[in-house]
């Protein structure tokens, strides 16, 4: 007989959104949302990993329906038997193991649901992704994907507001940005490689008012920011390299060989 899965492995590569998904996938089941890092589930006393493993998944149940979202699993349930390997991990990864086998159980009336997400899937325990049923690959962002995060950090210059709104405000960060472009110039940059180097780009309008700074601290309304140009934008992609692109064609092979739909 069939059921629905109730755990989810979303892979990818490091800083690619995944936590945002998983957020958006609670809010939309209207689920109870626990968000749990691996570090909060280490204990250096005995046995204590093992009882927050146990007390995270009742107090899911107690608030069922509930997403159980247990961020970058490699580091409490890599593959066993490896060289170095303490014992403590593996008591907490069997401990794992038994509340997942209990989220299985189809006569539950308290449904959970866990969401890992890992960004070496291929160094998980076997055993674990047996219970994971279905394995998504978070890609980098594409093309259309790349301008709307450039636009949203970077947003076109609106419309000047009216002399009473300039009072008192933060001075106007100017973009003139050749959008379609710099979303092809970012290909193999993941979403939090895209902050940075629009970040980096903003800043480089923000040192050009620091001479200004020699004189005194002068009127906030009287600073002018430099624009944020396409070649400002491209000075800070010669300075940031993008961290995903290195594993992408390895990811991609995983998903071929233990991807789920």
């Amino acid at each position: 007989m069939g059921s629905t899965p109730h755990g989810d492995n979303a892979y990818s590569f490091s800083l690619a959104g995944k936590t945002l998904l998983a957020k958006a996938v609670a809010t939309e089941c209207g689920t109870t949302f626990f968000n749990v890092s691996a570090s909060t589930l280490v204990s250096k006393w005995r046995g204590d990993s093992e009882k927050l493993v146990r007390v995270l998944f009742e107090l899911a149940r107690l608030h069922a329906p509930s997403t159980v979202f247990l961020d970058e699993v490699d580091a409490l349930a890599s593959r066993r038997g490896l060289l170095g390997e303490h014992e403590a991990s593996r008591r907490l990864q069997a401990e794992l193991l038994v509340q997942l086998d209990g989220l299985n159980d189809l006569h539950d009336k308290h449904p959970v649901f866990l969401l890992v997400t890992s960004n070496l899937p291929w160094d998980l325990d076997e055993a674990l992704l047996r219970r994971l049923e279905k394995r998504i690959l978070v890609d980098l962002p594409d093309l259309e994907a790349r301008e709307e995060i450039i636009r949203h950090h970077l947003p076109p210059a609106a419309a000047s507001p009216p002399p009473r709104a300039r009072v008192a405000t933060k001075p106007a960060l100017l973009c003139q940005l050749d959008y379609p472009q710099l979303a092809q110039e970012t290909e193999g940059y993941s979403g939090a490689d895209l902050r940075l180097v629009c970040k980096e780009a903003a800043m480089q309008a923000v040192r050009s008012v620091f001479s200004h700074l020699d004189s005194g601290v002068p009127d906030t309304a009287a600073l002018q920011l430099d624009a944020v140009t396409t070649a400002s934008v491209r000075t800070a992609l010669a300075r940031t390299r993008p961290c995903g692109a290195r594993n992408a064609e390895r990811f991609r092979a995983w998903q071929q060989q233990f991807g789920a739909s």
